[in-house]
């Protein structure tokens, strides 16, 4: 009858323990254990995070890190870090938010236009995925890269089509360099190779043209009309004559760093640059801006008509006025030049 009651009383306590232990593992498991106040918060983990900085970062979030060690360690999480953007939503337990940090990598939208070099580029992605600049910018500038791809430092650029991507956060250099190389592909589907090859131009070299349309005009109306002005001048023999690329060529001198020319003038075309199309007759070496996807289609599709100059409009800002001879350019020009001068913009 003793031993009864013992082995009573030991089970009991058996009992008492194991509900309290399962009260415990109840309460590290499927207690909510979040105290931000937003609705969800996001964690990005670097590739080389370890547990002890994943655990920094969810300290400020979590009301019981005693608990989330506990299952972390239980679902062996801790030797099992994964770099990744991951969602922790308000109220979530500690069960769910290992299971989100663990295997719920969330993809963001990487965006990016008009980034006129690789280094404002490498910049502009370096703040959306864990990439940094530097190596971003030395995985665009890898020269077996360029050189096993068709392009060159000058040509660089233009393999970076302005637009928005899904990337996953914790994306390397090579990583995205790659995959833009691949949307390169895709843009230069066989249609447009077929109409650049109608109007014997390389990818490079439309989007370098492009480059400029772009620079001159961004009312996507007038950027075929602008393209056929160009095409007009290379069929005769006529320099581009392009403001844009004096623009370009200028800002690489140490004399016009950080300053913004708004008036072209005369002293500004004898600048000595491959990029003086004033000087040079042709394309410039690569383009000086990074053109929008419009501007490209503007140059493949370009206007046929009997322009030669265009003059930006007085009246109409953002638009240009066309002309078919330098009379009729030099009458527009002047009224433009009359415009800047009441303004006050002498250079």
């Amino acid at each position: 009858m003793y031993i009864k009651r013992i082995l009573w009383a030991v089970a009991l306590i058996g009992l008492v323990i194991f509900a309290v232990i399962a009260y415990y593992i109840y309460g590290a498991m499927f207690s909510p254990n979040t105290k931000f106040e937003s609705e969800k918060v996001y964690v990005h983990i670097a590739t080389d995070d370890n547990y002890t900085l994943v655990r920094q970062q969810l300290d400020s979030l979590l009301e019981d890190m005693d608990t989330f060690d506990a299952l972390a360690r239980r679902k062996k999480y801790i030797s099992n870090v994964k770099p990744g953007r991951f969602i922790i939503e308000k109220g979530m337990n500690n069960n769910e938010i290992i299971n989100s940090i663990r295997s719920r990598n969330i993809p963001l939208q990487v965006s990016f236009n008009n980034q006129n070099s690789l280094e404002v580029l490498a910049g502009r992605i370096g703040e959306q995925i864990e990439a940094d600049s530097l190596s971003l910018l030395g995985a665009m500038n890898n020269s077996d890269f360029l050189k096993n791809n068709g392009f060159n430092k000058q040509t660089a650029l233009g393999m970076y089509l302005p637009n928005s991507y899904e990337f996953f956060w914790n994306t390397d250099a090579k990583g995205f360099r790659d995959r833009m190389l691949k949307e390169y592909h895709r843009f230069w589907n066989d249609s447009r190779l077929k109409k650049a090859e109608a109007i014997d131009m390389t990818p490079n070299e439309v989007i370098t043209m492009a480059s400029i349309v772009y620079e001159e005009t961004k009312q996507k109306s007038e950027q075929p009309r602008v393209a056929g002005v160009y095409f007009n001048r290379i069929r005769i023999g006529m320099p581009l004559q392009a403001d844009p690329t004096i623009r370009f060529a200028a800002y690489q001198l140490p004399e016009y760093k950080n300053t913004i020319i708004k008036r072209v003038l005369n002293k500004h075309k004898e600048i000595n640059s491959p990029y003086n199309t004033y000087t040079n007759r042709g394309l410039p070496p690569g383009p000086i801006a990074m053109p929008d996807l419009s501007a490209i289609d503007a140059v493949l599709n370009y206007e046929n008509h009997n322009y030669l100059y265009f003059v930006a409009d007085a009246e109409r800002l953002g638009f240009h006025k066309f002309a078919k001879t330098l009379s009729q350019h030099n009458a527009n020009a002047r009224r433009y030049h009359n415009y800047l001068n009441q303004q006050g913009i002498l250079r």
